[in-house]
Parts: C-alpha cells; sequence; structure tokens
C-alpha cells in the first residue's frame, strides 16, 4: 500500500483515488487492506478491468500511447505480488537486462555501450520491437514465468489480470494478447518475457555480439557488419514465440566507425567522436537526442507563454525550475555541454519575451535589454556548469 500511495496515479474504472481511501484516515486505510485481504483470501478477489488512457509520446507531436489504469485495490495486489515475485526472477536475470530492475539504471546499460564500442564492436544493432506491451502472447508469457513459479494461486492471479480487459469509450475489450502497461507488475512480466533474448546470447556467446538490454529496448554491438546481421536474425527468431517481431521501419544496423553514424538509445544520441588529445583515436560519446531536445523546448514553451504575462516572474520560475533540474540530472552524465548551454539561451529567450509583454515592449533586442545579470536575479536553474563524468559507484 505504501509504494502505491507515493506514486499516487490516477483513479481506474471504478473512480477511486489514494485520496479517497486516505480520506478515512489510518483507520479507512485499514479497513480497506483487511477487506482486500479478505477478498484474496476467501478467493473472492476478481481485478477489474483497466481504464485506457492515451498519453502524448514525448517529443512526437500527435502521438500518443496507450497506458492501462488499474483500479487502486488491483495496484494494491499487484504491487505485493511484485515484492513476491521479483526476488524469484531476479535470481535468473542476466547482467545484460537494465530496466526495471533493483540497483540498475539507464546509465549503467549507457555506460556498457561506451565501453563496448571504445573496444570494437562499433557495429550497432538499433532494434525496435512493435508494440512489444500490447503483443506479448499470454500463453507464452506464461510459460516463461511457470519456469521458475508453481504455485497455482500466483498463477491464476497472474492470467486473471492479463485478461481482465480494456475499458475505454464506454466498451470494455478483451485482451488476448499483450501486459497491462501501466500497473505496477507490468515491467516486471515484460522482463521475465524478454529474458529469452538474454538467454538466447548467453547460449550464442561472444559471436552473437554484446546485448544491452532495458526493458523492451535492446541494442546489440558486434565487431563486423555480418555479425550484427546475424545478430538482427537471432533477434528474430527469439521474439516470434512470444508473438513478438522487429519493427521494419525502425529497425536498422549503423556503424560507429569514425563517427560515419550515431544511433539514439535511452534519450541520449550516442556518436564516435575524434580525441582532441589523440589524433585518429575515437570514442563514444553522448548527449540529449533531438526527441529529447524537443521535448525540453515543449516543456519550457507550456511553462513561458503570453498568456503567463500577468504572473509573477518569480511563480513562473518557480514552475519552471523542478522541470530542468529533473531533465538536467537525468542528461548531466555525457557530453551535453552544448546541449545544456542550448537549454540555457531558450529559457533566457523565453523569459525575456514574457517580460517583454508583460511591460508592454516591443521588438526584439530582449538579449540587451534582459540580460544574463537580469536572468540571474530571477534565481532560474541553469544547465551549464552541471555536466558530470558518470561513476557507476557513487
Amino acid at each position: 500500500m505504501v509504494d502505491v500511495a507515493i506514486n499516487q496515479g490516477a483513479p481506474g474504472v471504478d473512480g477511486e483515488s489514494i485520496a479517497d481511501i486516505e480520506a478515512g484516515g489510518a483507520q479507512g486505510v485499514r479497513q480497506f487492506l483487511d477487506g482486500l485481504a479478505t477478498q484474496i483470501r476467501e478467493k473472492f478477489y476478481r481485478p477489474k478491468p483497466l481504464r485506457r488512457v492515451r498519453i502524448p509520446k514525448p517529443g512526437k507531436p500527435g502521438e500518443t500511447r496507450p497506458l492501462g489504469i488499474p483500479t487502486v485495490t488491483d495496484r494494491v495486489v499487484m504491487a505485493a505480488a511484485k515484492i513476491v515475485l521479483e526476488p524469484i526472477f531476479e535470481a535468473d536475470f542476466s547482467p545484460q537486462s537494465f530496466g526495471f530492475r533493483p540497483k540498475r539504471s539507464a546509465h549503467q546499460a549507457l555506460e556498457a555501450i561506451r565501453q563496448a564500442a571504445n573496444k570494437g564492436a562499433v557495429w550497432v544493432l538499433d532494434a525496435d520491437i512493435k508494440a512489444c506491451f500490447d503483443e506479448i502472447d499470454h500463453d507464452a508469457l506464461m510459460g516463461e514465468v511457470e519456469r521458475r513459479v508453481v504455485d497455482r494461486q500466483m498463477l491464476k492471479l497472474l492470467r486473471s489480470w492479463l485478461r481482465a480487459g480494456v475499458f475505454e469509450g464506454g466498451i470494455i475489450s478483451d485482451t488476448e494478447s499483450g501486459t497491462p502497461q501501466g500497473s505496477p507488475v507490468s515491467p516486471l512480466l515484460a522482463n521475465i518475457a524478454l529474458h529469452v533474448l538474454d538467454r538466447a546470447w548467453r547460449a550464442a556467446g561472444s559471436r552473437a555480439g554484446i546485448l544491452v538490454r532495458y526493458a523492451d529496448d535492446f541494442v546489440v554491438l558486434c565487431p563486423t557488419e555480418e555479425r550484427a546481421e546475424a545478430a538482427r536474425d537471432l533477434a528474430a527468431a527469439t521474439l516470434a514465440p512470444l508473438g513478438l517481431r522487429l519493427h521494419p521501419d525502425k529497425t536498422r544496423i549503423v556503424c560507429l566507425r569514425q563517427g560515419k553514424e550515431g544511433f539514439d538509445f535511452l534519450g541520449f544520441h550516442l556518436h564516435m567522436r575524434e580525441s582532441a588529445k589523440f589524433k585518429g583515436r575515437y570514442y563514444l560519446q553522448k548527449w540529449p537526442s533531438d526527441r529529447a531536445m524537443a521535448s525540453i523546448r515543449a516543456k519550457i514553451r507550456d511553462r513561458t507563454p503570453r498568456g503567463y504575462a500577468g504572473r509573477e516572474l518569480a511563480v513562473v520560475v518557480e514552475e519552471l525550475n523542478p522541470v530542468l533540474r529533473g531533465w538536467g540530472a537525468y542528461f548531466r552524465y555525457g557530453n551535453s555541454s552544448r546541449k545544456f548551454s542550448a537549454v540555457d539561451g531558450y529559457v533566457h529567450e523565453r523569459l525575456a519575451k514574457l517580460a517583454s509583454v508583460k511591460h508592454g515592449l516591443s521588438g526584439r533586442n530582449w538579449t540587451t535589454r534582459y540580460t544574463y545579470g537580469w536572468l540571474s536575479t530571477l534565481g532560474v536553474y541553469r544547465l551549464t556548469g552541471t555536466v558530470r563524468y558518470w561513476n557507476a559507484n557513487a
């Protein structure tokens, strides 16, 4: 219940929220949990359909991705099941897998890629699984779960979540494939299913290249183009029994050698650049991708529109700073100085234009009218100077 309460989240199909339950105080929460425990113990518990919502894709205007929101009751049971199941599967999970796992992160995955590329694995299979969370075959997924779990009640519970259905537009639709994306247990189920990739690479050995997987996003780094092509075939063959396939338009093989090509992964663009100190030597660098830059610019625009001219600038900055801090905290571990400077410049421009509107001033000479000194007095969080070297032990 604690984890679910921390995450809050929107209500499910029953309209009940965490706030509704907490409104009754400690006694209300206790009654809720006791009643739920009774339902499970006496086998009356039945999950409700997921409430389907569609959220914008970052950096892709007009595109959305679907989320299935469980009820608070279902989220609590899912979170409890995850606590039980996660250690069982963590014992088998591969070090090549970094997504949604305890003490593992996106930055660790990016560091693994950097090390492999700098050692000569410069041909990259940049893979994209088409609609992974929507198309995972239920029977195949449960087959993977049953490798480690034999308790019939737990297996029945997992199947009931997979088959709970989706409520959208006043209609409940059956779910014959996919995992309940947006639920506490969904990332674990995806990792269980996609562990087949990790096993396939472990069995194939070094000739298959170096797999780096973050949930359903993965790349394979190889020393030659031929091995990268073989890795693509192996991935496709491994995913097929799960009902999954590589996206034909988004899966590609790129060559990093001497900065020839680059690729995006986990929000960063990765590209080899020649060393300023050692001419002729190339090392992998990373910085915020074009999509990540478009995303932060959109967030800045949304918080500095002309319509906010009536607000105090201090209030605008107070709402803007957490966005800049959060974005910068993720991208600070990389070669992001130029991108950070560009974001700072854009923030300066947007706030100066807003100030011009606020004071009825015209013209575009905001750089001389509202200087860096003026910006500093507002207390705007600056990204410049915050780039750090990634330390896995920090």
